[in-house]
């Protein structure tokens, strides 16, 4: 059914093919639909899935057809996928029986794949924004006008004024036609006069099934190569797909290729090489800081249910649990000792669940100008979100956030208001971004942040016991190329009792410079030497660390599964 038979059966309308010029209206009845201002309304507020982006909810795939069957008379789509948007205007085109015309600025207005209008002048030139305009209006069959970056046009600027009212002209006259205008542009500008004649609607990115599709295609192309090997089962074909989440089309299809190119294969490993597609986005947006991990969980010693705690959670982002109900987890919240690993596990997670890790630096958030703090940590939770599924890592968060409790007296509220988004985005967000947090201080953590349901489980880092010491010793002589086995670790243990994990590891570098300027190999008692003369902080701050002890004891829950002893913590003495 063509768009004029179904107009007329949903308003009793006659022939579809008027002329755009004004005519006497008639009393019929009109579909009950939203008004064009509503939609504008509703989409200049929040999504309620994201509430701190200023953009509206990405709308589903037959969302601007609707639109355009209803005769909305100008639509705004904000994309960055002009091309996949194209597609998808000329495929609704086809099937309402329309015409389909683009227009840029530097080509004016013509069927896709017709030739530019560079050698025409004077009246067949419509690369004028106005001449453009008048041209739809001197249209009579219906058709859909794209009109490609026309943003600069719309914003609020006294150059515009001109191209501003023509459009508002254009959007009373085409209400009684069947042409509408689709305005695709990467971002959203549009003047105070606009509001109440353009629909705004997001145009969502590809979906699982486009990425499918893609991949499918991307194979059947390489298929017949030699030299090209494609070793993709069911689960490594959705921790690609699931890696590519938050990419465009032309975006992910680039990045495939690259895989081909460079290891000439494509198999579940390839994930890593998507992530570097995600690190130029997270490079652009100046926020956040992507950090390529290579750490693992050999690599942290102890920490037994934190690291079990994790691994579970490690298909918590595939479809299969999706299907078992499982919700994707939220976060975790890290506290204890300095120097025992908490920055390494964030770093040791993101290797094992094969995910982007992403690094927040609250103090770049702030900016001099009011409002531009808040909007900085929106735009921070909104990239976040836009590579998905990721870790967000924001460590020191006690620091962080010290000044949101009372800021009003210090800075006109800004610290608490920036804190207040941030634990919106925890408790509200849907998208796959998994938080992790450390502190060190407790008494700086805002009560807000503690309760279950912003983050998942809250975890204390203790010193490393007697065993956890052993293995730290181990790790680390083995990455500066020592044998383990060559030392005596069970008395390097018992003479670093109280140290922390990169106390530790602060030794064995001491050591490795007094046996290089002996001339001599590193010894079991070059380390011991160099225990003796190291202060841990847990004799300089043991009051302190008693005190976190003691406020983690019943409230979070302990990362390893045996306590170290504070050094200068009382202990009972027995007469015997």
């Amino acid at each position: 059914m063509n768009e004029t038979s179904d107009r007329n059966d949903a308003t009793g309308l006659g022939d579809g093919s008027r002329s755009s010029a004004p005519r006497p209206k008639q009393p019929v009845e009109r579909p009950a639909i939203k008004p064009a201002s509503a939609g504008v309304s509703a989409a200049l507020k929040p999504a309620p899935d994201r509430q701190a982006v200023p953009l509206p909810e990405a709308c589903p795939p037959n969302e601007l057809e609707v639109l355009i069957r209803a005769r909305y008379p100008i639509i705004y789509v904000v994309s960055w996928e002009e091309e996949r948007v194209e597609r998808h205007l000329a495929e609704i085109a086809r099937k309402r029986n329309k015409k389909f015309f683009v227009w840029t600025y530097t080509q004016g207005i013509i069927k896709p794949g017709a030739e530019a209008q560079r050698t025409k002048s004077g009246s067949g030139n419509t690369t004028d924004p106005l001449a453009a305009l008048d041209a739809v209006l001197g249209q009579v069959d219906p058709a859909i006008y794209l009109f490609k970056d026309f943003h600069p046009f719309t914003e609020d600027n006294r150059c515009n004024i001109a191209v501003i009212r023509r459009l508002r002209d254009v959007a009373y006259n085409l209400r009684d036609t069947y042409k509408t205008i689709v305005i695709v542009a990467p971002m959203l500008r549009i003047a105070p006069e606009l509001s109440k004649d353009l629909t705004i609607v997001e145009f969502a990115l590809p979906r699982m099934d486009d990425f499918n599709r893609l991949l499918d295609r991307i194979i059947e192309d390489v298929k017949d190569k030699p030299r090209i090997s494609i070793n993709l089962d069911a689960e490594g074909r959705e921790r690609l797909l699931h890696a590519a989440s938050g990419l465009t089309l032309k975006e992910a299809e680039n990045v495939f290729a690259k895989t081909l190119v460079l290891d000439g294969k494509l198999d579940a490993e390839d994930v890593n090489i998507v992530f570097s597609e995600k690190q130029q986005i997270i490079r652009k947006s100046g926020l956040l800081d992507y950090y390529q991990s290579n750490e693992a969980f050999s690599n942290v010693a102890g920490l037994e249910n934190l690291k079990s705690w994790l691994s579970k959670r490690s298909v918590a982002f595939s479809d299969r649990a999706a299907e078992f109900g499982l919700p994707p987890p939220k976060g975790v919240l890290l506290l204890g000792v300095q120097g025992c690993g908490k920055s390494l596990c964030a770093k040791a997670a993101s290797s094992l669940w094969k995910l982007p890790l992403l690094r927040m630096d609250i103090g770049r958030m702030f900016g001099s100008l009011v409002g531009s703090s808040e909007d900085n940590m929106r735009r921070a939770v909104q990239t976040a979100e836009s590579v998905a599924p990721a870790i967000l890592w924001v460590d020191e968060i006690d620091k962080a956030f010290a000044g949101a409790v009372g800021s009003g007296g210090s800075d006109a509220g800004t610290s608490s208001r920036v804190f207040g988004t941030f634990l919106t985005w925890l408790s509200e967000k849907t998208a796959p971004v998994f938080v992790i947090a450390t502190a060190n201080d407790i008494s700086q953590l805002p009560p807000e942040l503690l309760r279950k349901g912003r983050v998942d489980e809250i975890f204390f880092v203790d010193l490393p016991n007697d065993l956890e010491r052993r293995e730290v010793f181990r790790i680390h002589l083995q990455k500066r190329g020592r044998n383990p086995d060559l030392f005596d670790l069970k008395a390097l243990a018992n003479g670093s009792d109280g140290f922390s994990g990169a106390e530790i590891e602060e030794a064995i570098i001491s050591g490795l410079f007094d046996a290089f300027s002996k001339g001599q190999e590193l010894t079991t008692e070059i380390l011991r030497n160099s225990l003796a003369e190291t202060v841990p902080l847990s004799k300089t701050m043991s009051e302190e660390l008693n005190r976190l002890r003691s406020w983690c004891q019943g409230r979070a829950r302990p990362a390893s599964g045996i306590q170290a002893t504070v050094a200068g913590e009382l202990r009972r003495k027995i007469e015997i």
